[in-house]
Formats: structure tokens, C-alpha cells, sequence
């Protein structure tokens, strides 16, 4: 498409960086990569690119996440424009940077382009490039206010989970310990849980019973006025 109109104006590029947050049963991680180019190449980044003259920004973000990671359909938000005059050495950009969701045992990185990427727990994820610790910083403030009031947290389990899991998962999000029969009440007075007849038998002499996000019922509830709140 050739540049018609806005000739005398600034070209200024526009691109999106990917925060993907995954947990283990055990802590939240970060995926992050060394960049392969330059300025600051060699140092730890989070995966982007830039926005192409065909898309909108969601199909950006989704785009270069496949494309470089191969993940796709996976909860993916918009966090924020970060648009300083001199955060990209290399040129006048913007940046739109998204957060994703991903149950880290679920999800492989198949047909992966980036050979450096790797998972870090947020405790103890290195220095990033240019703002990208900040992107990071706001991303976490955003999944600690969406897990208290959506039900995005089930995006960071695998279909089926126990209570201790489900109780780990918020632990590690919130970055607080919480107390074990408030936090089961709490859940079971939602209503959203289907309790299945299947034991996780790793974890104790008994078992633990699975439960799995009843999704159509959250549905149901939230058309009739429900509310999420933890």
C-alpha cells in the first residue's frame, strides 16, 4: 500500500512484545529470549515484532507468537502502549506489549524459531531490555487484579486440577500464602467447579480429588448478574 496522504508527517514503528506467563504446579514463570539482534543483542528480551501494514494489533501480537513460539489460541490481552521518544535505541518506536496465559505442561513450544527461549521463574527472571522490565511489572499487576475478578487463572492449569494446585496457582500469583479451608469455602461457594470422580494419587495416601473449570456454567451465571470475586 503506497504512502498517498500524511507525506510530510513522522513514520514512527509500531510493535508488539509478548509476555507469557506460564505455572508448573509450582510458581509463575516468564519465557524470555536473548535477542539476536541489534542494539542490545545477546541480552535478555521478551519475544516481539513489529506490526505488518495488513494487520490490526491482535492479529500482530497472535502472529508473532505462533511464528516465533508456536503457541496459538491461547488467552492473550492487551496491557499497554509504551511510546517514550527514546526507549528503542535502534529507532522512533512504539510498542504495544500483550500478556498471555498457558498451562506450561499442556503447552510445547513445536516449531519453535527461537532456540534461546527459556523460562524463568518471575522471582528470579534477569534485567530486560529497554522497558520491558516495566511491561513485566505492569503485566503482573494486571493478572493479580484479573485472577481476584475473572476466572483467567484456569488458562494457567491443565484441564484437570486439584485443590492444592488451584490454592498453589493463586499463592504464586498474588505472591502471598493463603489460608487452605478459606480458600476452598471460597471456591465452593462460586459454583464453578465440577468435582470429577478421579483421584490425583501422587500426592497423598488417598488421592485428591480432580476438578475441572465448568466453564458453561460460568456463562450461565455471569447472564444472569454472577459475579466473579475472589
Amino acid at each position: 500500500m503506497a504512502l498517498t496522504y500524511y507525506k510530510t508527517e513522522d513514520q514512527v514503528l509500531l510493535a508488539v512484545d509478548c509476555i507469557i506467563f506460564g505455572f508448573d504446579e509450582e510458581e509463575l514463570k516468564l519465557v524470555l529470549v536473548k535477542r539476536s539482534m541489534e542494539p542490545e543483542r545477546g541480552k535478555w528480551s521478551l519475544i516481539g515484532g513489529f506490526m505488518k501494514k495488513d494487520e490490526d494489533l491482535d492479529q500482530a501480537a497472535a502472529r508473532v507468537l505462533e511464528t516465533l513460539t508456536g503457541l496459538s489460541d491461547i488467552y492473550m490481552e492487551q496491557l499497554y502502549a509504551y511510546s517514550k521518544v527514546d526507549r528503542d535505541p535502534g529507532q522512533r518506536t512504539v510498542s504495544v506489549a500483550y500478556f498471555a496465559l498457558i498451562d506450561v505442561a499442556s503447552h510445547q513450544f513445536e516449531g519453535v524459531q527461537l532456540e534461546t527461549a527459556q523460562w524463568f521463574p518471575l522471582s528470579q527472571a534477569p534485567h530486560l531490555i529497554f522497558d520491558h522490565n516495566a511491561m513485566v511489572e505492569k503485566a503482573v499487576a494486571r493478572l493479580r487484579r484479573r485472577a481476584m475478578t475473572m476466572p483467567i487463572g484456569f488458562e494457567l492449569l491443565p484441564e484437570k486440577f486439584t485443590m492444592r494446585q488451584l490454592q498453589a496457582l493463586y499463592e504464586s500469583i498474588l505472591d502471598k500464602k493463603l489460608d487452605k479451608r478459606n480458600f476452598i469455602n471460597k471456591f465452593k461457594s462460586l459454583d464453578v467447579l465440577i468435582r470429577l470422580d478421579e483421584k490425583d494419587m501422587t500426592v497423598a495416601r488417598k488421592g485428591a480429588y480432580l476438578y475441572r473449570f465448568d466453564k458453561e456454567k460460568y456463562d450461565r451465571k455471569v447472564e444472569e448478574g454472577f459475579s466473579f470475586k475472589l
